[in-house]
C-alpha cells in the first residue's frame, strides 16, 4: 500500500511510497481502511522534533475510515464499521481511569514504542506510525480500542477532524477551563486547535474572545468561527487596554506550546483568571513564573492534555454540538495552510484514491 514517511527528524518532506505494509493485526486489534486524515500541529512538532518520535515513521493521528477486519477477542467492532482514530485510548484498569482521568492513561503511549508498518527489503525495515497510529497511509492496523465507532450521518473529514484537533480545543474551553457565560477570553494561537477553542469558548457563552495569530488568514477566520475581535500579536497589549481596562481577560488559552506565548499569556490573564496552556511544547522549554506573582495574582495555570476529559464523552459532545449547528467543522476542513512537501505528499496520496485529506493546523 501506499504511505508518505519522513525519513530522518527535521526534515520537512514527505515520500510517498509504495511498498509499505501495515503490521502487527492479531488478538485485540482491527485493520482500518483510513478515507479521511487532518494535519494536526503536533504532526509537525513530530517531523521537526520538538516531540520525541522515532523515525522512519509515518506521520498523521487524526484519522477516520472502515474497519477491514477484527482480530480474535474484538467484541463491538466488526468489518465495515465506520471509526475514527483515537490516538490516546484509555485502557479503563490504571489508576488515572480509576480516578476517570481517562485522557491521562498512559496506555496508548506504550504502543507508540512498537512500529505499525514495515517496508520488506528496505533497511531499516521497521516504520513507526507517530503516537501509535500512523494516518498518512491507505491502511493502519491498531488496538481494537483506538476505533471508535461514528454514527452514519457523521463524515469521515469530520470524524478525522474530531480525532484531535477539535476534541483537544473544544475541550480546553469546556473541560479544563470551564469558561463561564458573559467572560472575556483571549486564545493565542488560531490553527486548527485554537479556532476549536475559540468556538468552545463561544458555545460556552463568552462574551468577547479576542483571537491572537501573526497570520492574517488566521485572524480571518477565528472571526468566521467566533471570535468578536482579532489581532496580531503586536496588538494584543492594546487590545487588554481597551477589552478589559488593562485587567487583563478572565481567560487565556495558549494554544501554540512556547515558552514565551506561555509568559505573554499569563501576563494577559487578569489577577484571578485562568491560563490554559494547550500547546504541545519541546522537553527544553522551559516556563517560569517567579514565586511572588504565583502567589500574590494567584492566576490558575492549567494544562489541558486532549482537551482535558473522558475523549469518548468528549466525542459525542462534539458531534452533537455540530449537529445542533452550534460549532462549524465543515468549515475547519478548508482551513488550510499551504506547506510545500507536505501537501503534496497528501496531495500524491489522495490522488487516484479514496483518501481524503483536511489539513488544519
Amino acid at each position: 500500500m501506499r504511505a508518505a514517511v519522513q525519513h530522518e527528524t527535521g526534515r520537512d518532506k514527505l515520500e510517498v511510497l509504495d511498498d509499505v505494509e501495515a503490521v502487527g493485526f492479531g488478538p485485540g486489534r482491527v485493520r482500518v481502511r483510513i478515507r479521511a486524515t487532518g494535519l494536526c500541529h503536533s504532526d509537525l512538532s513530530a517531523m521537526s522534533g520538538v516531540l520525541p518520535q522515532p523515525a522512519p515513521f509515518v506521520p498523521g493521528h487524526e484519522g477516520a475510515g472502515e474497519i477491514l477486519d477484527v482480530g480474535d477477542g474484538v467484541s463491538g467492532l466488526k468489518a465495515g464499521d465506520r471509526v475514527l482514530m483515537c490516538w490516546l485510548p484509555a485502557c479503563g484498569s490504571c489508576p488515572s481511569c480509576k480516578r476517570g482521568q481517562t485522557h491521562l492513561c498512559l496506555a496508548g503511549f506504550m504502543n507508540a514504542g512498537t512500529p505499525n508498518f514495515k517496508r520488506p527489503g528496505a533497511s531499516p525495515s521497521e516504520v513507526f506510525g507517530f503516537a501509535g497510529t500512523g494516518t498518512f497511509a491507505e491502511e493502519v492496523v491498531v488496538a481494537a480500542n483506538c476505533a471508535v465507532p461514528i454514527p452514519d450521518d457523521v463524515p469521515y473529514e469530520i470524524a478525522a477532524l474530531i480525532g484531535c484537533g477539535v476534541t483537544t480545543g473544544l475541550g480546553a474551553a469546556f473541560n479544563t477551563a470551564k469558561v463561564e457565560a458573559g467572560s472575556s477570553v483571549a486564545v493565542i494561537g488560531c490553527g486548527g486547535v485554537g479556532i476549536s477553542v475559540v468556538q468552545g469558548a463561544r458555545a460556552c457563552g463568552a462574551a468577547q474572545i479576542t483571537a491572537v495569530d501573526p497570520v492574517a488568514a488566521r485572524r480571518e477566520a477565528a472571526l468566521r468561527f467566533g471570535a468578536t475581535e482579532a489581532v496580531a500579536p503586536e496588538e494584543l497589549a492594546d487590545a487588554k487596554a481597551r477589552i478589559t481596562g488593562g485587567e487583563g481577560f478572565d481567560y487565556v488559552f495558549e494554544v501554540v506550546g512556547r515558552s514565551a506565548t506561555a509568559r505573554t499569556a499569563y501576563e494577559t490573564t487578569r489577577r484571578g483568571g485562568t491560563l490554559c496552556v494547550v500547546g504541545a511544547g519541546a522537553l527544553d522549554d522551559t516556563f517560569q513564573v517567579n514565586m511572588f506573582e504565583l502567589f500574590f495574582d494567584e492566576k490558575r495555570i492549567l494544562p489541558s492534555l486532549y482537551g482535558g476529559g473522558d475523549v469518548l464523552r468528549s466525542y459525542e459532545r462534539a458531534i452533537a454540538l455540530w449537529r445542533a449547528g452550534r460549532i462549524d467543522l465543515e468549515g475547519l476542513i478548508t482551513h488550510r495552510v499551504r506547506l510545500d512537501g507536505i501537501n503534496d505528499a497528501l496531495d500524491q496520496m489522495r490522488s487516484g484514491t479514496a483518501l481524503r485529506t483536511c489539513i488544519e493546523i
